[in-house]
């Protein structure tokens, strides 16, 4: 099955690119999702109008997306949780968690974007990168203090 993507998808393409997927990913996953649209005859005539588009969406994204970098690139959380003698943590700093300190401080991020390979679970500081767009990453400065 091909179809056109409307948006970046992760290990698959970006916006405008025409991507050969199985037919249960496009049609119960990427279609209904919004992420891509269906490459017929007439769609791929019409894929270069469609391209313009996505690259000035994209530009706008790609745009949005260094003012809001520049703006977390200074920024630094502190998450207080309780942890036992050794600073070992009684759970753990996920990136929902980072998600919550990031809206209680003005910032609209989603948790996807925010790049933890594991989650936190020692006291600390900690540099977590944010993904806002396919260009733009972001550092964060994450400390964990005991309360």
């Amino acid at each position: 099955m091909e179809i056109i993507l409307k948006e970046d998808v992760p290990n698959l393409g970006n916006m405008g690119d025409i991507v050969k997927v199985r037919p249960g990913y496009g049609r119960n996953y990427l279609i209904p999702r919004g992420l891509a649209v269906l490459a017929t005859g007439g769609r791929k005539r019409e894929t270069e109008h469609l391209l313009r588009q996505i690259r000035e969406q994209r530009e706008k994204l790609r745009g949005e997306a260094q003012g809001l970098g520049a703006q977390l690139d200074g920024l630094s959380l502190t998450l207080p949780r309780q942890a036992g003698d050794d600073d070992r943590l009684f759970g753990s700093v996920t990136n929902r968690d980072i998600e919550a300190a990031l809206v209680d401080q003005g910032f609209s991020v989603d948790r996807r974007r925010i790049v933890l390979k594991e989650p936190l679970k020692a006291l600390g500081v900690y540099e977590v990168p944010v993904k806002l767009h396919a260009d733009v990453t972001s550092k964060l400065r994450v400390w964990v203090v005991a309360l």
